[in-house]
C-alpha cells in the first residue's frame, strides 16, 4: 500500500470511529452534543498500526477482553475496539501501517483547539508535520505531527466537543506516557504546542517524572527511560484489575514482556507488554483515587 493511500485509509479509519462513537453516546441519550465540550490535552482516540491485525484482535480479546466491531466502508472494512459490549465502550481502532516496513505501534490522538494552528506551531517549535491538517466530514479535522526527538501524535479537533472525562475502568486507556531521548526539550514543546504545563517528580532511582496537565487536569507523563535502539515514542496505559493476572495472560498468548508488573508508591501496579504484532502497550492497576498520593 502507498504512502498517500495509506494516509487517506488512517484519516478515514479515526474519523469513522470517533464519528461512531459520539453517534452510540447521543443514541443512548448520553453527553449529547449540546452537552460536550472540547478538552483540549485531552487523549481522546487510539489507534493500533498493524500488518497483522487479525492477530492482534485475538490477542487483546483474550488478554484485555477487547471486542472489535467492523464497519464497512466502501473497499475495506475499519475494526473498532471496544471495551465491552455496547458501542459506547468504543475506544480506538485498527488501522494498516504506511507500508511493509513500518513496525506495528499505537498512535495517540490529542484534542487541540485548532489543528492548522497547532500545526504550524509544531514546525516553529522544531517538530515536524507528518501528514498535514485535513478534515474528516462530518467530524471534525486532524494533523499528524512529530516531535524534535521523533515521537509521533495525531492531533484532533471534533466538531461537537469530546468525551467527557471519567474515572479509569478496567479495559479503558487512561494514561499516555512521551519516553524521549531529551525530556526538557520535549517539555518545552509541549507546553509550547498543546499548551501543557508540568510538575516534576522525584522518583529516587527511576529517576525524575514530569507529569503533563491543562486546565488543572493531568494528561500524561514524560520520562527519559528509553531502552537502547528504540526510538522516542508516546506510551499508552489500559486499566486492568489485576497488573500480574494480566502480564500472565498475555505472555501465555504469545507477548514479550519487556517489564514484569512492580509498584509505583502511591500510584499503582503496573507492567509493559510488547503484543505478538510488535506492538507495545502498557497496563496498570490504579490504586483508588483516595489512595493515590
Amino acid at each position: 500500500m502507498n504512502r498517500e493511500k495509506s494516509s487517506d485509509c488512517e484519516i478515514v479509519h479515526q474519523g469513522v470511529g470517533l464519528r461512531l462513537a459520539r453517534s452510540s453516546l447521543e443514541t443512548k441519550g448520553e453527553n449529547s452534543m449540546s452537552d460536550r465540550e472540547p478538552l483540549p490535552g485531552k487523549f481522546v482516540w487510539f489507534e493500533l498500526v498493524s500488518r497483522d491485525a487479525k492477530k492482534a484482535q485475538a490477542f487483546y480479546g483474550e488478554v484485555l477482553g477487547w471486542k472489535t466491531v467492523p464497519f464497512p466502508l466502501g473497499d475495506f472494512t475499519y475494526e473498532m475496539i471496544c471495551a465491552g459490549d455496547t458501542a459506547d465502550t468504543m475506544i480506538g481502532g485498527y488501522a494498516p501501517p504506511k507500508n511493509d516496513r513500518q513496525p506495528a505501534h499505537w498512535i495517540s490522538c490529542v484534542s487541540v483547539e485548532d489543528v492548522d494552528a497547532t500545526a504550524k506551531a509544531v514546525t516553529a517549535n522544531g517538530g515536524k508535520v507528518v501528514e498535514a491538517p485535513s478534515d474528516v466530514p462530518g467530524v471534525g479535522r486532524r494533523a499528524r505531527i512529530a516531535d524534535p526527538q521523533g515521537a509521533e501524535l495525531s492531533l484532533f479537533k471534533n466538531a461537537t466537543g469530546d468525551p467527557p472525562d471519567a474515572p479509569a475502568t478496567p479495559g479503558r486507556f487512561f494514561w499516555n506516557e512521551l519516553h524521549t531521548s531529551d525530556p526538557t526539550k520535549a517539555l518545552a514543546f509541549y507546553e509550547k504546542v498543546l499548551g501543557f504545563s508540568h510538575r516534576s517528580m522525584d522518583m529516587g532511582p527511576g529517576g525524575t517524572y514530569h507529569i503533563l496537565s491543562k486546565g488543572g487536569v493531568d494528561r500524561g507523563g514524560v520520562t527519559s527511560h528509553l531502552p537502547g535502539g528504540v526510538p522516542p515514542h508516546w506510551l499508552p496505559y489500559v486499566a486492568v484489575d489485576d497488573a500480574d493476572a494480566t502480564i500472565a495472560r498475555a505472555r501465555k498468548r504469545g507477548a514479550t514482556i519487556p517489564m514484569s508488573p512492580e509498584d509505583i508508591p502511591g500510584v499503582g501496579r503496573f507492567g509493559v507488554l510488547q503484543d505478538p504484532t510488535g506492538a507495545v502497550l502498557a497496563i496498570m492497576k490504579p490504586l483508588p483515587m483516595e489512595k493515590q498520593r
